[in-house]
């Protein structure tokens, strides 16, 4: 029914680009979330793209195999398109229910000014963390990897590393996300099961991003895809904590109104 777009596997192929490709990745997570998290992160991401882009195409891939060829722009478009369409439906869907809003609270998100936010939703995360994350796993390692073991082993194999790239960032997340740190727990065990949860789960994300990116042939697909878990999840993370902060405020304003109520009701009633 569909047809996969993926380069064909070839004998013979030297091991050691792949390796350089793991290695800038490894520099790269380092750098985005140790040693300068803060700092160019826009420019990291788009400059460590353009390295990871140079090293495919010396490796002999061409812009189709990546998943960039023109040919498949317009399908690309379409899937993404469709992806988006899909995640905020899921998101309205999920906000709307108490047992499952919950699990949008990132806390970290209702520190944001609501310019702050936009500049996240709309520039950090698609020109910055989507960029960068598809154009290294879904593009330039995925082709790599399925030129060199064959289309599954391609696919596992990207994933998994993909999973792996997500230990740094997912360090301390248990204590920022109620949902999570319910599950997780607290401490230093949760912490360790928060990060293995993320490792799975992105993995299991990458399998999504990576067939996604077959289906449609472009890489645009899995990056409409990947946007919208991120950026419209920061959104309505942010809008939901600033919803349920009203709700607290407005509380306690009618808590602290009635006690008031009740104290000048005494003082009346005082001989």
């Amino acid at each position: 029914m569909f047809d996969l777009v993926y380069p064909a596997q070839e004998t013979g192929l030297a091991w050691w680009p792949v390796a350089v490709v793991i290695v800038t990745l490894i520099v790269l997570n380092v750098v985005n979330n140790r040693v300068a998290p803060q700092t160019h992160y826009l420019l990291w991401a788009f400059g460590g793209s353009v390295l990871l882009l140079a090293i495919g195409l010396l490796d002999g891939n061409t812009w189709t195999d990546m998943g960039l060829g023109w040919a498949y722009l317009l399908p690309g478009l379409i899937w993404a398109a469709a992806s988006i369409g899909l995640i905020t439906a899921i998101y309205l869907i999920g906000s709307a229910f108490k047992r499952t809003r919950t699990a949008f609270h990132d806390e970290r998100m209702g520190t944001l000014s609501g310019g702050r936010m936009v500049f996240q939703a709309l520039v950090e995360v698609p020109f910055g963390t989507v960029l960068l994350e598809e154009i290294a796993f879904r593009a330039v390692l995925l082709s790599m990897l399925i030129r060199r073991f064959g289309l599954v082993w391609g696919i596992v194999l990207s994933s998994i590393v993909f999973g792996l790239w997500h230990i740094l960032p997912s360090i301390g997340t248990h204590e920022q996300n109620p949902a999570l740190g319910s599950v997780a727990g607290q401490g230093r065990r949760g912490n360790i099961i928060a990060v293995a949860l993320s490792v799975l789960t992105t993995s299991i994300a990458g399998v999504l991003f990576a067939f996604l990116r077959l289906l449609s042939g472009s890489v645009l697909a899995p990056m409409g895809f990947h946007w919208a878990t991120n950026g419209l999840g920061y959104a309505f993370s942010w809008l939901l904590i600033r919803e349920r902060d009203r709700r607290r405020a407005r509380h306690r304003r009618a808590v602290r109104e009635k006690l008031d109520r009740r104290r000048a009701e005494r003082e009346d009633g005082s001989p």
